[in-house]
């Protein structure tokens, strides 16, 4: 089939990948209102975070190993309603049944968290199987509409609390989980193009080998920029407003929303200019070294500001580029070989995050951070925020060191 055949398809891809943003972006702001109502404690609502991450990394192994026993084009149509089902009992069973609310949500996370884990796994491939003129394009304005997807849900839930109060979040959850049903409909009106699940390329020892260590590398390249993108992502909201003391609300929009907004502008970018992905992934690593280490020592609000939304901008191709890589550089890489770098990519997305958290909880208590925090008019907090992100640099700072392994690599096996 031509291109033309499959631009259905294409959209319901782009579709699909915009509305899986709920996931990642609604359960965090709805954080406070949950403990409000139904008393859930902090480390309970972390644990609804680590058990999105944990469910979809689970999904990612799983399909690395077992992707030739999935029929991968019913799983791509059902995804979007598991999606909504997930949402869906997120949103209403806590209400009905109080007492046992945080089951619930644990429920809905795990569903929704599948859903989020087959996107990652599945989507790419699809775009990558579909003909096309410029799959590079093709692939970035893929990731793009997740960004935009961020922020749509950030002003969209912002507006919605201030309109009609927090306490009415389960009406707004149920208009996201409706959402993916569009693009049920599209998948299951279009057709799918043949997708390889696992390496179609020569099966001799020497080219085996030389895929295994490539993937190696993508994956490993993967994790540190998956690291670099989250943990600011994740935290970006916390340290607006803990460490920098900006209004949570403005907070919000100027700092997540904008993080998002650089993070797809740039994806775009890249998709109607971009070229050599290797000089794209180093600069976004470099880029991003140096957002974490301004953020971490900088006094000032406007400088640390910045350095948090640009963090956005540097981090943008870091996992999207690394996917053009492998496609560019291991050729026949299957469904399988798209599991293993979502695993790399959601295993970053965890562990990140939660170093910063460990460290901001460490360093805050310790003498030290009262000792530096009265030399510089700062809270022992203040510190421990502004230790975690020094403490993060070191993520996009081995990725540097990884590029250019990978670049490296990928030069002397095609010469």
């Amino acid at each position: 089939m031509s291109a033309q055949n499959f631009k259905r398809t294409k959209f319901a891809c782009y579709t699909a990948y915009f509305t899986m943003s709920s996931i990642f972006s609604l359960p965090p702001l709805l954080f406070v209102t949950l403990r409000e109502t139904f008393g859930i404690s902090y480390t309970l609502l972390g644990t609804l975070v680590l058990t999105n991450f944990c469910t979809q990394l689970t999904v990612d192994l799983i399909f690395t190993l077992f992707s030739k026993h999935f029929n991968v084009k019913k799983v791509v149509k059902a995804m979007p309603l598991i999606t909504s089902a997930g949402l869906l009992i997120y949103a209403i069973m806590p209400s009905f049944f109080p007492q046992h609310a945080y089951a619930w949500l644990l429920v809905g996370t795990v569903i929704f968290s599948v859903s989020a884990g087959l996107s990652e796994v599945l989507l790419s491939p699809v775009i990558a199987a579909i003909p096309s003129k410029n799959p590079q394009k093709d692939m970035s304005l893929l990731h793009s509409l997740y960004a935009f997807g961020v922020f749509s849900v950030v002003v969209i839930s912002t507006l919605f609390f201030k309109l009609f109060g927090a306490e009415n979040w389960m009406y707004l959850t149920i208009f996201f989980a409706c959402l993916p049903v569009s693009a049920a409909v599209l998948f299951m009106t279009s057709p799918m193009p043949d997708m390889s699940v696992s390496d179609t390329g020569s099966k001799n020892l020497s080219s085996t080998k030389k895929k295994a260590v490539g993937l190696a590398l993508c994956t490993a390249c993967i994790f540190f920029g998956s690291c670099a993108e989250n943990a600011m992502s994740n935290w970006i909201s916390g340290f607006m407003e803990n460490a920098l003391h900006i209004d949570k609300a403005l907070g919000d929009i100027l700092g997540m929303a904008m993080f998002a907004i650089l993070l797809g502008v740039a994806r775009i970018m890249y998709a109607k200019y971009g070229k050599n992905i290797f000089r794209v992934l180093l600069c976004g690593m470099i880029g991003a070294a140096v957002c974490y280490v301004v953020a971490g020592f900088s006094s000032g609000v406007v400088p640390a500001f910045a350095a948090c939304i640009l963090t956005g901008l540097f981090t943008a191709m870091l996992w999207p580029g690394t996917l053009i890589m492998m496609e560019e550089n291991i050729p026949g890489a299957g469904v399988a070989a798209y599991a293993l770098m979502a695993s790399g990519g959601d295993l970053g997305a965890s562990v990140a995050p939660q170093l910063m958290g460990i460290v901001v909880d460490k360093v805050s208590l310790t003498s030290f951070a009262a000792e530096i925090g009265a030399s510089f008019n700062l809270t022992a907090e203040q510190v421990g925020m502004k230790a975690g992100m020094l403490v993060n640099s070191i993520f996009p700072i081995i990725g540097i060191v990884v590029v250019l392994v990978c670049m490296r690599y990928f030069k002397k096996n095609k010469a």
